[in-house]
């Protein structure tokens, strides 16, 4: 890969790939922590954790925001699992302790609801994700005024994490600090993550030293139907032999160290497996006294948080299908200086410049992520 000649390049790995070099200067945040809220809680904002672990991000950042602007207090999220009737309750996968630390002073939060309120019926209200300050003054809280009792309901209609206008830095700190400083996984599974990221780097240590991390699930690759989109004519997702392709033609070694967010092997893999023998999933390389727990509880939420979190820290990664995982795994690695992240896209001429691959979150400075950290 190469770069437009003003960009200066310091950094060629040894699986032969050219990288703009990380500054390796310490990323700081570009807000400061909202200012203590002083006024009585008027009111309850409650919601449940749903999808998954991207999701789950989304879904506390717009809640806390809401419950910040309201001056409510925030109920711990249950998880609803895919299934119908899978619950767990919030401490169950995540840090509580380091989640409520975190708010404390911006918005009160609580375990469970006080006996008064949950005989109340709660104020239903569906939420677009990344609620805006104008939806909050003009739907909800004439809503709250009536009943002080929310139920949020967050509905995707867009996955983008690309900065918007904004005039209301209370809101906006808010924000950065519910997306980037309050969710975490509980210690003894971030525990889990870090083995097998250090596996993977043990494993890449006898290579080129590299691992490069992929979103690749053949699950959502079997139903998607990828189509072309931009100037560069890039498709919505990419299948492992147009993955193989990529890797190849953009000049990593046969001996580059994958880690695949697939939990089992299936066979459309072996092409990747070929071309590239040190390609894993997580039932290769997660220590087998925790397979039980993560992969075959049937729980999948445990599973794609191990995704993020190794996704988020490998030295590369590369989102083969779109969506909130690609994003929000972009937030985590820019708001901690890893910007190694490169999108597929066809290949047509051996000069090609490392623009066309860089992540426009990154190369634009689009994400969200560059309006909390600088």
């Amino acid at each position: 890969m190469r770069v437009a000649d003003s960009t200066e390049m310091t950094e060629i790995t040894r699986a032969g790939v050219e990288f703009q070099e990380e500054s390796g200067e310490e990323i700081k945040p570009c807000w400061s922590k909202p200012r203590p809220n002083v006024q009585e809680s008027n009111g309850f904002v409650t919601f449940s954790l749903t999808i998954g672990p991207e999701y789950h991000i989304s879904q506390i950042t717009d809640a806390v925001v809401i419950a910040r602007y309201l001056g409510a207090t925030l109920v711990l999220p249950e998880i609803r699992g895919n299934e119908l009737g899978k619950r767990r309750k919030f401490e169950d996968m995540y840090d509580v302790d380091k989640f409520m630390m975190s708010l404390d002073g911006v918005v009160k939060v609580i375990h469970s609801l006080p006996d008064e309120v949950t005989a109340k019926k709660p104020a239903v209200i569906r939420v677009p994700n990344r609620v805006t300050e104008e939806f909050i003054t003009e739907t909800i809280e004439p809503i709250f005024q009536r009943n002080n009792y929310l139920r949020l309901a967050t509905i995707f209609s867009s996955v983008s994490l690309k900065q918007k206008e904004s005039s209301n830095k209370d809101l906006d700190s808010t924000a950065c600090l519910a997306m980037f400083s309050g969710l975490e996984l509980k210690p003894e599974f971030s525990a889990v993550a870090k083995q097998m990221l250090d596996r993977l780097k043990e494993i890449s240590k006898k290579s080129d030293g590299m691992v490069l991390a992929i979103d690749m699930q053949t699950e959502l690759l079997e139903k998607k139907i990828c189509k072309t989109s931009g100037g560069v004519q890039r498709k919505g997702c990419y299948y492992p032999q147009e993955v193989v392709n990529f890797l190849k033609k953009v000049g990593f070694s046969a001996n580059t160290t994958i880690y695949l967010t697939e939990t089992w092997w299936h066979k459309s893999l072996n092409t990747l497996k070929e071309a590239f023998p040190n390609t894993y999933t997580k039932d290769d390389i997660m220590p087998a006294d925790k397979k039980g727990e993560f992969l075959k509880s049937g729980d999948s939420y445990l599973a794609r948080a191990l995704d993020l979190k190794i996704c988020s820290q490998s030295d590369v990664f590369i989102p083969a299908i779109p969506g909130l995982f690609y994003g929000h795994v972009t937030g985590k690695r820019i708001a901690s200086g890893l910007t190694h992240i490169i999108v597929p896209a066809p290949v047509i001429s051996t000069s090609a410049l490392a623009s066309e691959f860089v992540s426009t979150y990154v190369s634009k400075k689009s994400h969200l992520a560059y309006s909390c950290y600088c």
